[in-house]
């Protein structure tokens, strides 16, 4: 299968090496964990005015094997009006014998098209090339020039695990005698350090001998663990509007009235559609309405045009199309809040299962997703609106928990967006179990989920009856179902809940001993596998809070008796509480079990003390209970 070399960062060099980068030659401490050894990585940016900015790069990247082809891809991407030149690569086996070498006229031009992007000024050129055996190594320079001088990379080894780096530098030149600012975030860790200096060109920033980060479990993402450095101009082009970045105030308003304000324009089309919907009520009721309406007639699909493919989409062309990105239906959405006399503001923020915030002290053009914030007497009210499914005024994970920039006329606001607490987070199990002489049980029950577990159910809303009974049954699979019907699916996008109801049929849950049968006290429970490490080299983390409760009450054969519970138990640990308890009534058993668990980044010399707790919950969920032949 042909596979595209690609290099999706801006990372490489100022100069051409000459070496030929034999495997043999890669430290033994860099081989370890890597799938990957990045050998060189030199930039060079030179700033040259305040519409335009040079790139060069070269990077040398041995493939260990084939888990690390997709890190090896040759790939550039570009806008229209960039200039890419002087491309050039080599590919060298192991020994560091030449295989191949490219030129651009081998690489293809695309459309940056990919799932989702309906339309784009992004493009592409990417080389296509089959590795024959590993190792291989792959050697890339070019050279682009760019007229947009917003938009300069951080310098950070590596983005990913299991890759390692022998050396890395960036060196940059201005000669634009614009103020370059910058920012060095040393590693928390310490796991490696940025050194700095000046060549009398420039200042080179450089890393060397960093090991590979092993895709360990509950690992944060690697841009928590390593250091970066951060680079803004306090004057910059972008796509021929120019502005100043020294402060959030000024910055944001050159956002709100170079691209926010040419697109922030109604009709009488969408003054009519609002005026239809008759809004009564709250305001929080008007907002409801108003955001439920959007999504019925609305769906996502990304637009990359635009200033810089930062400018959303005219309103009016939303309401006409029926589709939008994040910036498109988010405009969109505000322009109805406009005619409805409710202000609100479009909010630019980081998006990604693991909370990365801007840094309120150094402004400087980012995010990767906006949504809106309606300000209200009763709070703050957020709107994901590129969704068709979400409940109103909820964030999913890759939102909540960190800040935003929030374009006001007058400039940014630094916001923070929602957390939810464990008990916002919440798995609600109502269990109806009859155990069966024959080891199996069928049963019935009620499931409900809400915050950030609210969204781990949001996929089963496009599914058929079907698709939903499959997926229940692989997130189950505890169990060993002979027949499982999922019934009554609700997603309330009013209240941010989704609900089903189950019923079952499954084998194999007791066992025989004598005349006696013993089973265990939960039966859906957490089958995750935890392992202690004796020697854990970083922190991990726990993403996010959430709380389960269940209650389970059993139903035993009526020629059987209950003769041997578990005592009631409680196990408070830093990282969440544990209760299961009990309750006998006859020939019925009931079963309530809690776990709460509290999100957080630990450091690594606690991380086999959560493994226990955690295994001590599983051994709680085996407890085993007796019933007896009468």
């Amino acid at each position: 299968m042909m596979k595209i070399l690609t290099i999706g960062a801006l990372c490489a060099a100022s100069f051409y090496y000459a070496q030929n980068y034999p495997v043999s030659a890669i430290p033994e401490n860099l081989k370890k964990d890597a799938h990957v050894v990045i050998r060189k990585d030199f930039t060079t940016i030179q700033i040259n005015k305040i519409d335009e900015i040079k790139y060069q790069f070269n990077m040398v990247k041995t493939v260990l094997n084939k888990d690390g082809d997709s890190e090896a891809q040759v790939y550039i991407p570009y806008e229209k009006g960039d200039h890419v030149s002087d491309v050039k690569v080599t590919v060298y086996d192991e020994s560091g014998k030449k295989v191949k070498s490219y030129s651009k006229s081998d690489f293809g031009d695309f459309a940056n098209n990919s799932q989702g992007v309906f339309y784009s000024d992004s493009r592409f050129l990417a080389l296509s090339y089959t590795p024959t055996q590993y190792p291989y190594t792959v050697e890339f320079s070019y050279q682009i020039t760019d007229q947009n001088t917003i938009f300069i990379p951080d310098f950070i080894p590596f983005t990913d695990t299991n890759i390692s780096l022998e050396e890395s530098q960036f060196k940059i030149i201005n000669n634009s005698g614009i103020e370059l600012r910058t920012k060095t975030y040393p590693s928390p860790y310490n796991y490696t350090s940025v050194t700095e200096s000046n060549d009398g060109t420039g200042k080179v920033y450089s890393y060397k001998n960093v090991p590979a980060i092993d895709d360990a479990f509950l690992l944060p993402k690697p841009i928590k663990i390593l250091p970066k450095v951060s680079f803004a101009l306090a004057k910059f082009n972008l796509e021929g509007k120019q502005g100043n970045i020294t402060n959030w105030k000024d910055f944001g308003s050159w956002y709100y009235s170079n691209i926010l304000q040419p697109v922030s324009v109604s009709t009488p089309s969408i003054k009519a559609e609002v005026a239809a919907l008759q809004l009564k009520g709250t305001t929080e009721e008007k907002v409801k309405k108003l955001y439920q309406y959007m999504q019925s007639k609305t769906r996502y699909i990304y637009v990359g045009l635009g200033i810089g493919g930062w400018q959303p989409m005219m309103p009016d062309e939303v309401q006409k199309k029926g589709y939008g990105d994040c910036k498109g239906l988010s405009n969109y959405m505000k322009t109805l809040l406009d005619e409805a006399g409710i202000p609100s503001y479009y909010c630019k923020i980081n998006s990604g299962s693991s909370p990365v915030s801007f840094d309120k002290d150094f402004p400087k053009m980012g995010g990767n997703h906006i949504i809106l914030m309606v300000p209200t007497e009763k709070g703050n009210i957020w709107l994901e609106n590129t969704s068709q499914q979400i409940a109103f005024n909820h964030l999913g994970y890759t939102t909540t928990d960190r800040n935003v920039l929030m374009v006001k006329k007058e400039g940014i606001e630094v916001v923070d967006t929602p957390s939810y607490s464990a008990e916002q987070s919440k798995e609600k199990q109502l269990l109806k179990i009859n155990l069966n002489e024959d080891n199996s049980i069928s049963g019935e029950g009620n499931f409900s989920y809400t915050g950030i577990q609210y969204d781990n159910n949001l996929s089963l809303v496009t599914m058929s009856p079907k698709e939903r009974n499959e997926a229940v049954k692989n997130l189950l699979d505890v169990l060993h179902f002979e027949t499982i019907e999922m019934k009554n699916f609700l997603n309330d996008r009013d209240n941010a809940v989704a609900k089903y109801d189950l019923n079952f049929k499954a084998s194999n849950y007791s066992k025989n001993a004598g005349n006696s049968m013993i089973f265990r006290a939960v039966p859906i429970y957490s089958n995750t596998i935890y392992r202690t490490e004796a020697n854990r080299e970083l922190p991990f983390e726990l993403r996010q809070s959430f709380e389960d409760e269940y209650e389970i009450n059993f139903a035993i054969p009526k020629n059987f008796k209950i003769d041997e519970i578990p005592e009631n138990i409680v196990l408070n640990s830093e990282f969440g509480t544990y209760k299961l308890s009990f309750v006998k009534n006859g020939e019925e058993l009931k079963v309530s079990r809690t776990i709460k668990i509290n999100k957080g980044l630990f450091p690594k010399e606690k991380y086999n003390d959560y493994v226990n707790f955690r295994k001590k919950t599983i051994n709680m969920d085996n407890s085993k209970i007796l019933i007896t032949k009468i």
